[in-house]
């Protein structure tokens, strides 16, 4: 498997955990990119865990390794596309998933979830891991 993956919250918590599918699925030449919303759910996960100083050092030590990717004005346009054509649709999703969802259409990444909701987005690349 080659190439780039946009990353979720639950697939780097997943990678964190040593997950053995995940560990599987990454042997290879791919390049992981993680949006700057995911890190901060990952911080605040961290802050109200049960080991928190453990945790932080876990997200830190991960992010030095990938690339960050950050929103900018563009982001915010595909946002509110996104988030309109949701709402018209009558089928709302969080407002952090728009954001990592306005970050794949805007780079044309694909992004890496288990969450289902993302295939509500349309013209993405959503791959379930």
């Amino acid at each position: 498997m080659n190439g780039k993956f946009l990353l979720d919250t639950n697939i780097v918590i997943a990678i964190l955990a040593d997950d053995p599918l995940l560990r599987k699925r990454l042997k290879g030449e791919i390049e992981v990119v993680v949006p700057t919303i995911v890190v901060g759910e990952l911080f605040y996960g961290a802050y109200h865990s049960a080991r928190p100083q453990e945790n932080l050092q876990r997200i830190e030590a991960f992010c030095l390794d990938v690339s960050i990717l950050r929103p900018n004005f563009e982001t915010g346009r595909w946002y509110g596309l996104i988030k309109s054509n949701l709402r018209n649709k009558g089928r709302p999703i969080p407002d952090n998933d728009i954001w990592i969802g306005a970050l794949a259409r805007q780079f044309q990444l694909p992004i890496v979830s288990r969450d289902d909701h993302f295939s509500a987005i349309g013209e993405i690349d959503w791959q379930k891991w």
